[in-house]
């Protein structure tokens, strides 16, 4: 194992089974990063989409630092790092509908300063990149934003949603869990989140040159990852829902993350199937 490999792993805190993850995944997306900002003799823009729980932001963050071992100038972006903080949460809440406090679902994200971030890093010149820290439920100020030197050659987007697409109008009559069949029953809140996919997001999402799809094997292994991540906050002291709080929490993204499941595979530029404990299954690694 390479030392810078090595080191990897143990920031993130890694186990050596991610080894695979890494040769079956992380190498073969670098390899494609580099063909893509080759042909295209300019920044090469990649979606990477995965479930909550996935192993994006990691695989995102491994990618980067392979690249920049292969001379090349790339930078990771989590949609995360967009959200909208509090006070304009609180806005939409009480202007559109009361579940649009919750972060996460389309419409609670700054998206022009997306599509600007994303616009800056093809050019030269300084770009400060957003931070949104969760435990404040705020975006960092701007003087401790993380700055770049442009034009980068590959920017990985990574998130549950991105490159996403709206659902069609019909299917969003009959709510598909409890949470929208108590809180959502006259579908104001699901029918935003659908518009400003359709609207608003394709700006950004117009902006990806390729789009790689993490794809779960279902609706309830994503749910077992979160209810995983949350057991892990609390086992290290970090707070962190409880079960019967994650199992409305995901309710929020149960819609979206079916459809992506459902529509996105026959579209991305590569699948990556996953299994239950998120290695990639193998046969679909040169798809």
């Amino acid at each position: 194992m390479d030392d810078w490999l090595a080191r990897f792993l143990a920031q993130e805190r890694l186990p050596e089974g991610f080894l695979r993850t890494f040769e079956d995944v992380v190498w073969p997306l670098a390899d494609r990063a580099c063909d893509w900002r080759s042909d295209f003799g300019r920044t090469a823009v990649v979606g990477l989409c995965g479930a909550q729980g996935s192993g994006k932001t990691t695989i995102a963050a491994a990618t980067v630092n392979l690249l920049a071992k292969r001379g090349l100038k790339a930078v990771a972006l989590s949609l995360d790092d967009f959200y909208l903080g509090r006070e304009a949460r609180a806005w939409l809440a009480g202007k559109v509908h009361r579940l649009l406090q919750v972060r996460g679902p389309p419409g609670t994200h700054d998206v022009a300063l997306a599509c600007s971030i994303l616009d800056h890093l093809r050019q030269a010149g300084e770009t400060p990149l957003p931070e949104f820290d969760k435990a404040t439920d705020e975006r960092v100020s701007k003087g401790q934003w993380r700055i770049v030197e442009g034009p980068v050659d590959v920017i990985i987007l990574e998130g549950w949603c991105v490159g996403a697409r709206p659902e069609p109008p019909e299917r969003l009559r009959r709510p598909i869990n409890p949470l929208e069949q108590r809180d959502d029953p006259t579908g104001a809140w699901r029918g935003y989140v659908n518009r400003q996919l359709g609207e608003a997001y394709q700006a950004l999402f117009g902006r990806l040159d390729r789009l790689v799809l993490l794809e779960a094997p279902s609706w309830d292994v994503v749910r077992g990852w979160r209810t995983e991540q949350e057991a892990k906050l609390r086992g290290r002291g970090g707070g962190g829902m409880t079960d019967a709080e994650i199992g409305r929490f995901v309710q929020h993204y149960e819609r979206l993350t079916r459809w992506i499941l459902e529509e996105m595979p026959s579209r991305a530029d590569w699948v990556v199937k996953l299994n239950p404990d998120r290695t990639p299954v193998p046969m679909t690694l040169e798809s």
